[in-house]
């Protein structure tokens, strides 16, 4: 039966608002933040780092290089990781109220590794000017993710594919006070890119799914600060990292759609506009002796500013709530001069994702996780020390559990209830080295 323009119009703007929500609502959510920023940090679970100095510990004090001498550090970190995804219970309703289970390809509900692995890269800087002062430069890249399912999926109508890459450029100012007092402060210059799709339905069961993507990027800019204290056999540190109001200007797709829905297929610029969260870490160093020191570290994480991915194409928008919660994580280690050449370590931490049970989604089923690590380093030359580590990632089991309606406000409102649960493990295997002149 043919729609009067006036629903026609209103069908198109359900559509086109379905199809962003279910492409951009869980994108940037907790797990796409990579803590493998130091090879030397990842030895010890990271703890201690924001007390420590020297260039590897930049990204986490900028305070750290401010008695490092001149110092380069590279890094490459591998993540090998294993994760399953089950149905449980997924359900679509029609127009009319006809609900069928959503299930995979050939009636299967498991979807194996779609967490992607791969590589992380970083690398640092610094340069001290006179007696007092150093700056430095850091690359780093702190959220990548990507999450990869069968184009038949149950998870289709939440997720096909999430992928997010980023790269921080940070310029850094280092100043030592006094024999004991230590600061810092930096600016991030912090580029985004995404691409994420998921599917569509059509009206009835019987037609094939459209299909609906967006793609962007975008620069934008942040500031980080922090202070070291330095006391005998103790080392305190402070950092701040700010959050980041990233606008990314891409292309939105919506195709597929047929019968009283077609008005929804578009090919349209776009934007996308988000906050990542800011980072606190507190952090102490104590030596027992000359060879064994003792590392803690708590970090807090400002997850809440991460509340709404606001989009816009056209003249159309629409905000669409995180409701994510900040949380606080830990780890301590140690660090054990085995001799003049070899320095050993190890460490375990806990960290919590902000992502309640109840909102959960398919791009990233992320959970609370705990890392246990140990490394080495290896001083090659007087000059070269080389460093090692390996950790293990286990990620505790969660729901996943996601309710949206399609379409809405209009005859052709369809309902999609995704229900899962997620569960997996990882290695991380890292391999970097710092070199003093």
């Amino acid at each position: 039966m043919p729609v009067s323009n006036a629903l026609a119009s209103s069908l198109r703007l359900a559509v086109s608002v379905a199809a962003l929500t279910a492409v951009t609502t869980p994108a940037l959510a907790e797990a796409f933040y990579l803590k493998e920023q130091s090879v030397r940090g990842a030895g010890r679970a990271y703890s201690g780092e924001t007390a420590d100095t020297g260039v590897s510990s930049l990204w986490w004090n900028p305070a750290s290089i401010a008695r490092s001498g001149r110092e380069v550090y590279v890094g490459l970190h591998g993540l090998l990781l294993d994760s399953d995804v089950d149905n449980a219970g997924s359900t679509i309703t029609y127009p009319g109220g006809a609900t069928v289970p959503v299930t995979g390809p050939l009636g299967t509900g498991l979807e194996g590794d779609p967490i992607e692995s791969g590589l992380v890269p970083n690398f640092a800087f610094a340069m001290p000017v006179g007696d007092r002062f150093a700056f430095g430069l850091s690359v780093a890249a702190p959220y990548n993710f990507t999450t990869k399912y069968e184009p038949g999926a149950f998870t289709r109508y939440d997720a096909l594919t999430s992928e997010l890459r980023s790269a921080n450029v940070g310029l850094t100012a280092a100043y030592q006070v006094n024999d004991w007092l230590d600061v810092g402060a930096g600016v991030d210059i912090q580029y985004v890119e995404a691409f994420l799709s998921s599917s569509l339905p059509n009206l009835s069961p019987l037609l094939p799914d459209g299909r609906s993507t967006l793609e962007g990027d975008g620069i934008d800019y942040g500031w980080n600060v922090g202070a070291q204290v330095h006391k005998g056999a103790w080392d305190f540190g402070l950092s701040y990292r700010s959050e980041i109001e990233h606008e990314l200007d891409g292309e939105v797709g919506i195709s597929g759609l047929v019968g009283p829905i077609a008005g929804g297929n578009v090919a349209s610029d776009g934007t996308a506009t988000f906050t990542t969260p800011w980072f606190a870490s507190a952090s102490v160093r104590y030596a027992v002796n000359d060879r064994l020191t003792l590392n803690g570290q708590v970090n807090r994480v400002g997850w809440s500013k991460f509340d709404a991915i606001r989009v816009r194409y056209g003249t159309t928008g629409n905000e669409i709530r995180q409701d994510y919660k900040d949380v606080t994580g830990g780890s301590v280690g140690v660090d054990y001069v085995a001799n003049e050449r070899v320095t050993v370590r190890a460490g375990v931490a806990w960290d919590p994702t902000p992502t309640r049970d109840t909102e959960r989604t398919a791009r990233i089923p992320d959970g609370d996780r705990w890392l246990y690590s140990a490394g080495a380093s290896i001083k090659a030359t007087d000059a070269v020390t080389v460093d090692t580590a390996l950790t293990y990632i286990a990620l505790q089991d969660s729901d996943i559990s996601s309710d949206r309606i399609l379409y809405a406000g209009t005859p052709a409102a369809t309902t999609s209830r995704l229900r899962g649960t997620s569960s997996g493990s990882g290695i991380g295997a890292s391999i970097g080295a710092r070199w003093a002149f």
